[in-house]
């Protein structure tokens, strides 16, 4: 069967441009790093001015609750049983609206960021004028932390359902595991040293790092309050939900394999997580 050369040479522009296109566009591990640096400001809001709460990080409230029910130190039981509460009801809310919207071919992905970013806004809104504070919150303050979680508890869903190893945006334990037990000093030969996913694993850390001590710096050092932490955090959120919109159309959640986040080992090539396709597509 003979094969035109005019067809040919048209095939590999295609492919250099698509090449090309898939270089130019912000991958989508890099977008999740994005949301860890939101993550580290919205802690830092919820520890220096909503009283001793997490938001994001529910591990802490397990443990300032059960020291608030024990009544040891000064820790209020109140503020992280609201988180947790209001966590909680992100998740299954945002596991209901995630699971209806794919069955409909909606991208949830975008659509969850993009109402993590109104929540944040709200949380900003209900927030205003409110300075660093540590003890008893008042009701606003309460308020604020619930909306907060709520939103957290909707990311970790998301970001849960998307599978991209390695950066899961609201922890960073597993994450620092990982890279270190496949750097040099753990010689973990399943973690792949010096590899994309084995990278990533490790720029999680500063940039949940930044985050908090960014936020810290601007809630303590400078004066701000905490309506002008959380709207440029609503923004960076709303604008990683846009940049996914447009740049990764084909990004559905919950299709690839059933994996935690986080799992050290990348069943597809771990330099190319830019997209997630749909398995309906006939192209795969």
């Amino acid at each position: 069967m003979g094969v035109s050369l005019s067809g040919v040479m048209k095939e590999s522009r295609e492919a250099g441009r698509g090449a090309r296109a898939r270089r130019g566009r912000p991958a989508l591990p890099t977008l999740m790093l994005v949301l860890t640096v939101v993550t580290g400001l919205v802690e830092a809001v919820s520890l220096l001015a909503l009283g001793p709460v997490f938001t994001a990080m529910q591990t802490g409230n397990v443990l300032f609750l059960s020291f608030g029910v024990a009544r040891a130190g000064d820790l209020p039981a109140l503020p992280s049983a609201v988180s947790l509460a209001a966590f909680v009801v992100g998740v299954v809310c945002g596991a209901l609206m995630e699971a209806a919207a794919e069955a409909r071919g909606r991208r949830w992905f975008v659509i969850g960021l993009g109402v993590e970013a109104v929540l944040i806004l709200v949380a900003a809104g209900i927030g205003w004028g409110l300075e660093r504070h540590y003890g008893a919150p008042t009701e606003r303050q309460l308020a604020v932390a619930a909306v907060l979680a709520l939103a957290m508890g909707i990311r970790t869903l998301t970001i849960m359902r998307s599978n991209v190893p390695g950066v899961p945006t609201t922890l960073v334990t597993r994450s620092m595991t990982a890279f270190l037990s496949g750097s040099t000093l753990g010689q973990g030969s399943s973690l792949e040293y010096g590899s994309p996913s084995w990278v990533r694993r490790g720029l999680a850390v500063p940039a949940m790092f930044l985050g908090g001590m960014g936020g810290a710096l601007l809630l303590v050092g400078a004066g701000w309050t905490v309506n002008w932490l959380l709207l440029p955090a609503s923004g960076l959120v709303l604008a990683v939900g846009l940049t996914a919109y447009l740049e990764h159309p084909r990004l559905h959640t919950g299709q690839s394999s059933r994996r935690e986040p986080c799992e050290p080992s990348d069943a597809s090539d771990p330099s190319d997580l830019s997209d997630l396709s749909d398995p309906s597509d006939p192209s795969r």
